[in-house]
């Protein structure tokens, strides 16, 4: 069967998602030693941190700049295991992004009101998507 649209468009996004983790992990573990090697000079004492933090934070973008780019190769290869995690990972973020509703909604902050409940559609699409029955048949899904 042939790939659907969609799918295709998800898998590019996520492939677009590892290249942006990917340079902001390799931004995070150059900046925070640029600015460590810089404060080393004038004497800072939080030099190491900065060190650190970067390269914490940069391998946490690199290792998941690599899980996206799994996924967006287990969804080109129609990987029934690359949408039951999408499909999770999504339903974590709904949950998540329901909670971060609620927060805006308290603060009446507009602009970011707007924002999360786009994010929110677009997820909630992305599931909905999955569980179209000829999504499911692409991937070679029987239930679930």
């Amino acid at each position: 069967m042939e790939r659907p649209t969609g799918v295709t468009i998800l898998a590019v996004l996520y492939f677009l998602g590892a290249a942006c983790l990917g340079l902001a992990g390799l931004g995070f573990i150059v900046g925070g030693s640029a600015i460590a090697a810089a404060a080393a000079k004038s004497g800072g004492p939080g030099a190491a941190l900065f060190a650190a933090g970067g390269a914490v934070i940069g391998v946490f973008c690199l290792v998941f700049a690599v899980a996206y780019l799994v996924l967006g190769i287990g969804f080109i290869k129609l990987q029934n295991w690359a949408r039951i995690v999408v499909i999770v990972l999504t339903g974590i973020g709904i949950l998540f992004g329901l909670l971060g509703l609620m927060t805006v909604m308290i603060h009446m902050m507009v602009f970011q009101l707007v924002f999360q409940l786009i994010v929110l559609a677009i997820e909630v699409w992305v599931v909905v998507y999955l569980f179209k029955p000829h999504v499911k048949q692409a991937f070679g899904a029987t239930s679930f």
